[in-house]
């Protein structure tokens, strides 16, 4: 039996995402992100194909290391400017009943106790569709305009994020008991006080005394995603992650990610079949191969080569810009997105690339593989890719808003479903439910669900 192909929309609350210069394409509508109609669509087109969810990135920093400034950035839009990623779920929510939403907040710049009201919050408007990307953020300008002079070390990050999910696990699991919510109108009773616990949280990086805000949630817990493939993200992904982000040019760069993080989940106690991976991928696709390759030429006519500097700079921590367009580029230890600049030096020994070739890769589809083809084609090219590397399904990007997703879905998704490898409907239940086909709670091995009661 094949292996299920599972799939996420990559998108951001912004402009200019994994295609930089792609604005000025005559059919993208990118610059109207601004507008709830803009996500309204997109949501129903994505339930239209069965997608899982629609997993939103996001920075809080801008783009200024190449050249030293945020130049690029600010005239390419990349990136910048952009929205909360959160204020879209109630939108897209409202619109759709079954797609999930995987939100990116980075918990470094904001306290644990008002963040796991606002996630509460969205699993009881969506019920419990909602998952959390958990990031500890890269770019030393968003610690600047935090009140930092840089950011944190990055394996520091990690152990800040240890704690914060203690924090974020009492508050969600180990707070209110499953029936402290009574409702009794003849008593006068809303909640039992005797079933609700302070957490008595007192750590290196928070001091939490008291009591969750919000009652039990659909999840408790929202869906946890995690994207760091650095070693020390890994092993972060492997205990706390339900579901893996990884990125990578080729399948061989992806297939050690997968490897390591499932040969890690093992080695904590868990299930590797407990998580899934889902790979960056972009597919631009129409009825003929020509077709088809028309279209590529005409986006890659729009591709903004500094504004793709811009945007790996940003990831890696190295200015780019430093460099002759045909230097190599090497690795180095940095606080950003390791793995960013692993995936282009050393984590394939086989294959340098200069800053050009860099360039040109990120400008369609950061640092994913692209397809251009038929459907036929295409569905091929995820099929392979999923046998070589064992990944679960794909986080696809954009090229064209949403001329790339509309594409998707009505000339892939049909051929996958013939083919038996993407769902015709969802399962019922919250968003965990639908993936994992068991209950809507995190389950032991996890250790979010050692701290319910």
């Amino acid at each position: 039996m094949q292996k299920p192909i599972r799939l996420n929309a990559f998108a951001m609350n912004c402009v200019g995402h994994q295609a930089t210069g792609l604005w000025r394409h005559p059919r993208d509508n990118s610059a109207r992100y601004r507008h709830a109609d803009y996500w309204t669509s997109l949501a129903r087109t994505l339930e239209r194909g069965c997608f899982d969810g629609v997993f939103l990135a996001d920075v809080l920093g801008v783009y200024d290391v190449f050249r030293g400034t945020a130049d690029a950035a600010l005239i390419d839009a990349v990136q910048v400017p952009v929205n909360d990623p959160l204020l879209l779920v109630p939108l897209m929510a409202g619109v759709t009943s079954n797609l999930g939403f995987g939100v990116t907040c980075a918990l470094t710049y904001e306290h644990p106790y008002p963040f796991a009201r606002r996630m509460s919050t969205l699993d009881h408007l969506t019920d419990g569709r909602v998952g959390w990307n958990i990031v500890t953020s890269y770019l030393d300008s968003a610690a600047r305009n935090m009140g930092l002079t840089r950011q944190m070390a990055h394996d520091d990050r990690y152990e800040l994020a240890e704690e914060y999910m203690e924090v974020c696990y009492k508050l969600w699991e180990g707070c209110w008991e499953d029936d402290a919510v009574v409702r009794d109108r003849a008593r006068g009773v809303f909640t039992d006080p005797t079933k609700v616990h302070p957490i008595a949280h007192h750590g290196a990086n928070y001091q939490v005394p008291g009591i969750h805000l919000c009652e039990p949630s659909p999840q408790r817990t929202p869906l946890l995603y995690q994207a760091g493939a650095s070693a020390r993200g890994k092993t972060f992904a492997a205990r706390h992650a339900e579901c893996v982000f990884v990125n990578g040019p080729t399948p061989a760069i992806v297939k050690s990610y997968v490897d390591d993080i499932r040969a890690t989940a093992v080695s904590v106690g868990r299930d590797p079949a407990d998580i899934l991976i889902y790979a960056m991928f972009t597919a631009i696709t129409a009825p003929t191969q020509a077709e088809a390759e028309d279209k590529y030429a005409e986006c890659r006519g729009h591709v903004s080569l500094d504004g793709a500097l811009a945007l790996m700079s940003g990831w890696t921590g190295v200015d780019l810009g430093a460099l002759a367009e045909n230097d190599v580029v090497e690795y180095s230890e940095r606080d950003a997105n390791r793995s960013a600049l692993e995936s282009f030096t050393k984590a394939d020994p086989t294959r340098r690339w200069t800053v050009r070739e860099i360039a040109e890769w990120v400008g369609i589809g950061g640092r994913g593989p692209l397809a251009v083809g038929t459907p036929v084609e295409i569905a091929d090219r995820l099929q392979a890719f999923q046998a070589e590397t064992g990944v679960d399904g794909f986080n696809l990007t954009y090229v064209v808003a949403h001329e790339t997703f509309e594409d998707f879905v009505a000339l892939v998704v049909p051929e996958l479903q013939r083919r038996g490898v993407h769902q015709r409907e969802y399962r019922a239940g919250t968003l965990r439910e639908k993936l994992f086909g068991k209950g809507p709670k995190l389950s032991a091995p996890h250790v979010g669900a050692s701290y319910r009661r």
